[in-house]
């Protein structure tokens, strides 16, 4: 049985009242058409009817969009009970509420209250309808003219935009807010907590691509932009995530976009879910790469330094999107990427936005209470008495990150450092899969290390260094294991393993063992094996040397090198 196809005997039903636990006093339908519009209603739904058994909620599918796949996985998962569409006109709802503009309401008398799903009325999309356009958010012609729907606005600019256009939208309009935005901005304390659950470090610029839907996004435009970045931001100093619409997913389904970004997600890359998890992920970023979907303009208004990659033409002149455009600067993508972001983040300040913020979002912080006033009154039922919602904070998200598991490393050996002449290597690394080639010079070495539990064999048959990040026990033991590996993948110069209780020890192609102690930053076995391998490379000692370690230009920590000739590789 596919779920939601028959019709539900409780809570509605001609004999519910024989099987139902609640009593309810009205019934609440929401009609869900899209991922997009049914997370929204999900988002705010909870906190509105929070304790009140007098209302009974039943979601109703729709099942007639483009992008409808995904809807009935989502409401199942939630727990939600369904009802097919053709139930709806039998169900005899006290109100309907929604957030897709696009549905075919039974006929009746019951309100339609028709939430955004974006930030206003700021796009042309195409109408299923018809083979033309239409403005993002309205309804249809006949529910305006039936007096039956009310559409939520989070400004009142917006009103003005709706009756220039569509005079019959006249005295339809609620001025709620946008619960959305209240919950990005009020979870901004709880910035670091994001970060750590993403994998970011402290160390780390978080750069957020943010893409709508259809040819004009940005990952219309540009779908290889995330692995560009990553080809050019270095793996230590930077994290890349994806914000991609709903309906990117919908339409072309997780498969296809993973698989079109297999490169990027093997470099690292955050593929946020597209539900629930965006959020978080946008609040902790410190720039956004977007295009014009209300995620750029979310990102803009909570003061991140925004970078505008595509720009269509299907967005609507004198919104507040559209000003967003004459405001931010636009991304080059054939330009160096790497500039253009430390540029953005540095030029940028937190009230750059604050006008278009402004013009997208009225009523700040109340948009879950004055959205609980006007849904209780439709109902016609009086509010409870509990205390009117406020915006919730927003959980930690799940990594959604594989981790690396091959880089290119380039190693830059100076023999004079800050501190009583000691040498320094700089080392600056890049995800295996989506870096270029890196020229040589005479101090300048370039070579690809992988990690143990690297799956690609073009990769670690091609591999200068071997990586293990798993301690071994003695080190006996980690000899052994180098030993092993070294024999495994002849081509390799040197492998490196920690040791428990500190070190690392790195076995090279020669015999010799080379004992790097770190005092400092803690780093994984890449960054000790690429002082190695540079002082190899460079003919520097590599018995009681001390060597500054310098990651993407900072000083990272002192690297103690030392030959341990009493523990032979062979």
């Amino acid at each position: 049985m596919v779920f939601g196809s028959r019709p539900l005997r409780v809570p509605v039903g001609q004999d519910a009242h024989r099987w139902s636990t609640f009593q309810s006093e009205r019934l609440l339908v929401v009609a869900a058409r899209t991922v997009t519009s049914t997370v929204r209603v999900l988002e705010s739904l909870p906190a509105l009817v929070r304790g009140d058994s007098r209302v009974a909620v039943v979601f109703a599918h729709d099942p007639t969009s483009a992008f409808s796949d995904g809807v009935l996985g989502l409401l199942h998962d939630a727990g939600c009970r369904v009802m097919p569409w053709e139930q709806l006109g039998r169900a005899a709802p006290d109100l309907i509420l929604t957030a897709s503009e696009n549905i075919d309401v039974p006929e009746g008398d019951c309100p339609v209250l028709v939430l955004p799903h974006g930030v206003g009325f700021q796009k042309y999309v195409p109408d299923s309808r018809s083979s033309g356009e239409r403005l993002s958010g309205v309804v249809p012609d006949a529910l305006l003219e039936s007096g039956r729907a009310w559409l939520a606005i989070s400004h009142a600019s917006q009103e003005e935009q709706l009756l220039a256009t569509y005079p019959k939208a006249a005295g339809r309009t609620l001025l709620v807010g946008d619960p959305c935005f209240d919950e990005l901005h009020g979870s901004a304390a709880r910035r670091a907590a994001y970060r750590e659950a993403l994998g970011v470090t402290e160390r780390q610029r978080l750069v957020v691509v943010s893409s709508t839907w259809g040819p004009t996004s940005l990952l219309g435009r540009h779908p290889d932009l995330p692995a560009r970045l990553l080809a050019q931001l270095p793996y230590d100093s930077h994290r890349v995530g994806v914000i991609a619409h709903p309906n990117v997913w919908s339409a072309h389904g997780a498969w296809q976009l993973r698989t079109a970004q297999a490169a990027a997600l093997d470099a690292g890359l955050l593929l946020l879910p597209p539900v629930h998890a965006w959020r978080p992920a946008l609040v902790a970023a410190d720039v956004v790469v977007g295009d014009h979907g209300s995620v750029t303009l979310y990102g803009a208004s909570l003061g991140t330094p925004v970078l505008l990659a595509a720009f269509g033409g299907d967005a609507v002149p004198g919104t507040a999107a559209h000003d967003l455009a004459a405001a931010a600067p636009r991304l080059d993508p054939d330009a160096d990427l790497r500039r253009q972001i430390e540029h953005a983040a540095h030029a940028h300040t937190p009230q750059r936005y604050a006008d278009v913020a402004a013009r997208a979002f009225g009523e700040p912080g109340q948009a879950l209470a004055r959205l609980r006033t006007a849904l209780y009154r439709l109902l016609g039922l009086p509010e409870p008495d509990s205390a009117p919602p406020s915006p919730q904070l927003l959980p930690a998200p799940d990594p959604p990150a594989e981790p690396v598991t091959s880089w290119l490393v380039t190693t830059e050996v100076t023999p004079v450092g800050e501190d009583g002449g000691q040498p320094a290597v700089s080392v600056r690394r890049f995800p295996a899969t989506v870096a270029g080639p890196v020229p040589e010079g005479p101090s300048v070495f370039t070579h690809l290390a992988c990690a143990d539990d690297e799956d690609d064999r073009h990769l670690t048959e091609s591999a200068s260094v071997l990586l293990h990040h798993r301690p071994a026990a003695t080190a006996v033991g980690a000899v052994r294991r180098l030993q092993e590996a070294l024999a495994r993948l002849p081509g390799a110069l040197l492998a490196v393993t920690p040791v428990r209780g500190g070190g690392f020890l790195a076995g090279l192609r020669d015999g010799r063992v080379v004992e790097a102690t770190v005092t400092g930053a803690a780093p994984d076995p890449g960054l000790p094996a690429a002082v190695v391998y540079a002082c190899l490379r460079a003919g520097r000692p590599l018995d009681d040397a001390t060597v500054t370690l310098r990651v993407d230009g900072a000083r990272d920590a002192d690297v103690a090198l030392r030959l341990r000739p009493s523990l032979p590789l062979r």
